[in-house]
């Protein structure tokens, strides 16, 4: 399983609005809605078909998929091939699953490009800060512990070559939590359209990726949370086409101590939690999982660093600010054409 708190990354439920109509253009078409648990938290599949599933058949598939990932992913299973690549020596090349292999291809791709803001070795500094499994810190680490955290996470501590992975540092940990939901959510959607299934929603812990129409013949409503910490209410309804869509927010994950605010996530770069405006970043992209991923880099980038990595590199992303009292929005060029503003 995976944890929200693993990694401090906080996994903004994204509200989809699922009521369909009476009818559909066609009228043989039926609806069909598979949940179960996994990582940690629920999944949602909706998916609309002519033909006549077998929910069951589907569901035993649906699970034995995310099971498997699981057993390649999860740090919470002391046999997982994660697991035992964090329990392995240093400076010896672990072999990986191809999917393993492109889970952290796109990680590091990811951090590359965010100057390391994505960082799948930033456990022990999360934990530091008391934001992993042992829960808050009885008092702010001190410089020293914040330095010490910091000789065991880096990016620069592993070396992947081909499907080999090599940590050359003892104790470096890599979790990948900030973007295995959104490969889940990408290997369920695939499975769908091996069976002919081109109309779905497919939603695991709040990361979604859609396909097609709703039973209605219309667009998939999805609902953005406004960045508030003691209420639900809705910031946007949007439809996003066939894509996947992620947020990362860090308005309810978070302490107080000596009126200083500790936020959840933690930037690598500095060691300290990020001390920023930006209060939630969502992301559309044709992957989930790339869209996990980068929904979290531009969380701990700053403001201006983040529209800037957006701008030139063509991500659909809207960032929402808390400016006094208010939130202001910042919409990227790729998100204005690509996404369409129903509220």
């Amino acid at each position: 399983m995976y944890r929200m708190t693993r990694l401090g990354l906080f996994l903004l439920i994204l509200c989809a609005v699922l009521s369909c109509s009476d009818s559909h253009r066609d009228t043989h078409a039926n609806a069909y809605h598979i949940t179960g648990k996994t990582m940690g938290t629920t999944y949602n599949v909706k998916l609309i078909s002519t033909a006549s599933v077998d929910k069951d058949r589907l569901k035993a598939a649906i699970d034995t998929k995310l099971v498997a990932i699981n057993q390649l992913m999860s740090t919470y299973i002391a046999d997982s091939e994660l697991s035992r690549f964090n329990q392995s020596p240093a400076n010896i090349p672990f072999v990986l699953s191809p999917e393993t292999t492109l889970v952290l291809s796109e990680a590091l791709r990811i951090g590359e490009l965010s100057q390391a803001r994505l960082d799948v070795t930033v456990g022990p500094l999360v934990n530091l800060w008391g934001f992993g499994p042992t829960k808050r810190a009885e008092v702010t680490p001190s410089p020293a512990q914040i330095e010490q955290a910091k000789s065991i996470t880096g990016l620069d501590k592993l070396v992947l070559q081909d499907n080999r992975l090599t940590k050359t540092v003892s104790g470096v940990y890599v979790d990948l939590s900030t973007i295995a939901k959104g490969y889940g959510v990408d290997a369920i959607s695939e499975l769908l359209q091996e069976r002919a299934i081109s109309h779905y929603l497919v939603e695991i812990g709040g990361e979604m990726r859609v396909a097609g129409t709703k039973l209605g013949g219309e667009a998939w409503r999805i609902a953005i949370e406004k960045p508030i910490d003691d209420s639900r209410s809705i910031q946007r309804i949007i439809s996003i086409g066939d894509n996947a869509i992620a947020t990362s927010g860090d308005y309810r994950n978070y302490y107080e101590e000596n009126g200083v605010r500790y936020s959840h996530l933690i930037d690598a770069a500095t060691g300290y939690p990020i001390q920023h405006n930006t209060v939630s970043a969502t992301v559309v992209d044709v992957s989930s999982m790339t869209a996990d991923g980068l929904a979290t880099a531009l969380m701990i980038l700053s403001g201006e660093q983040a529209i800037a990595l957006a701008e030139a590199n063509n991500i659909a992303v809207l960032l929402i600010f808390k400016e006094g009292a208010e939130f202001v929005e910042y919409q990227s060029p790729a998100f204005i054409q690509q996404v369409s503003i129903i509220k």
